[in-house]
């Protein structure tokens, strides 16, 4: 059984997929050595059991995304909290070293996808349907899981495969995945339900919103119904379908509910807005739906909280349904994902723990402390730099890195941000103009 707790750089994931599975063997009756075996077990697993339940306080709990990379840096997704040891009441001499400390940053290379491209007509166009007759847990099986597909990403040189899952989204072979399914990947088969294996050709990937749109040649497949996921409440039950943990663990299904709307999470330097939920989501599962009692798709798994330290059960998520939709169409009919709004700065709340240890370098209410910088943005050429805090934006104080996203979001690429910023207790005021995300995240 695989160590889902261990503490090493690989963590809870798996390597690539590749070469043959262990074979099960069959139970071998009347041997002696079997009770002292079983003992040594049981001690194991006590000792295992202590570990988990007096864990170790100063290790990280991150947010991985559910597929399996050869590579589990990658899996690092957002900007965190870490809980501090509350019998460690020592502090850092300098600000900037708590922070370091408080936060965990995503890396913010660019995603790399070398695989085939193709283009497509532009009459498609991907639609939210409004709700049915509720079903039961077997009817939307039955019914969804002809929707559903698995996705193999294969590197050059490389031995194994990335593993995920993935949605039909039309009959004629476009299928939907989580870009980090497929990222530094120079060739991707989709399996079908009936066990077909199509190479599939890109349509375009945006690693911002994480999702990616692929081209099978194909005819006859069942495309999945999107929902409404502004619909939704939490409490709402909803289903999972995908390939947690490799090829025999196909189509599984899980269920729970919607445990929060507008889960805010920073992803390079931008703020993402998920849906929460219980239901079991593990590695192979991104790309996969979150479905509602009426089979339709309201959301795609991509990422769930994890620990080294401890047991963390059901804290998944997924984007949602409204945000999917849209990025669709717009890979599908430009094969990239243009005009977005970037600061190019990743940036976090100012817990009270700092206001009281350094009240001359913290603002006594609000502000966002910028952790990173982005090369290429206009930011960076301005002078913003790790460490600074933020004060106001355009005379607004800020609290929340929404409030900021709010800001950045009504605005156009080359609009200017007037900011307010605090540096080592100095104030300062900068104008940075607004960049594409791509300039600066690809």
């Amino acid at each position: 059984m695989s160590n889902w707790y261990a503490t090493d750089n690989d963590g809870w994931y798996a390597p690539l997929q590749g070469g043959e599975p262990a074979q099960e063997k069959p139970a071998r009756k009347n041997r002696s050595w079997l009770k002292a075996v079983i003992a040594v077990l049981v001690v194991i697993g006590l000792i295992t059991s202590s570990a988990l339940l007096f864990p170790n306080k100063n290790a990280k709990p991150e947010i991985v995304k559910p597929s399996q990379k050869e590579d589990s840096n990658d899996s690092n997704f957002g900007q965190f909290i870490i809980p501090r040891d509350d019998d460690d009441d020592t502090m850092p001499d300098d600000f900037r070293d708590f922070f370091e400390d408080f936060y965990t940053v995503t890396e913010d290379s660019r995603t790399t996808i070398n695989i085939e491209k193709t283009t497509l007509p532009k009459d498609f166009e991907c639609s939210v349907v409004p709700g049915g007759e509720e079903l039961s847990l077997q009817e939307l099986y039955r019914r969804c899981s002809q929707s559903i597909v698995a996705i193999s990403g294969y590197m050059d040189g490389k031995s194994g495969y990335n593993w995920g899952t993935g949605i039909i989204l039309s009959e004629d072979g476009l299928i939907l995945t989580n870009t980090h399914v497929i990222a530094d990947c120079d060739r991707a088969t989709v399996t079908l339900p009936d066990d077909r294996v199509c190479e599939a050709k890109l349509v375009g990937a945006d690693s911002i919103s994480d999702i990616a749109v692929l081209k099978i040649e194909a005819k006859g497949l069942t495309p999945a119904v999107f929902g409404d996921s502004s619909a939704l409440e939490v409490g709402d039950s909803v289903a999972a379908i995908g390939n947690p943990l490799g090829e025999e663990f196909r189509l599984t299904l899980t269920r729970g509910i919607i445990s929060a709307i507008e889960r805010g999470i920073n992803y390079k330097g931008h703020s993402m807005n998920l849906l929460q939920t219980d239901t079991a989501i593990n590695e192979g599962n991104s790309g996969g739906p979150l479905l509602n009692m009426y089979g339709q798709v309201i959301g795609i798994t991509n990422m769930k909280m994890m620990s080294s330290y401890s047991s963390i059960e059901g804290i998944g998520f997924a984007i949602p349904s409204a945000t999917v939709v849209k990025i669709i169409n717009i890979i599908v009919k430009e094969g990239v994902v243009v005009g977005r709004t970037s600061i190019g700065i990743t940036v976090g709340v100012i817990p009270d723990e700092a206001r009281e240890k350094w009240p001359d370098k913290m603002p006594e209410d609000g502000g966002l402390y910028i952790s990173a910088v982005a090369e290429g943005s206009d930011a960076l050429a301005k002078g913003i730099r790790p460490g600074d805090i933020i004060l106001e934006v355009n005379g607004t104080v800020v609290h929340e890195t929404a409030e900021l996203s709010a800001i950045k979001d009504a605005l156009s690429v080359g609009d200017v941000l007037h900011f307010k910023l605090l540096r080592d207790g100095e104030v300062l005021e900068l104008d940075v103009a607004l960049v594409d995300t791509n300039d600066v995240y690809g």
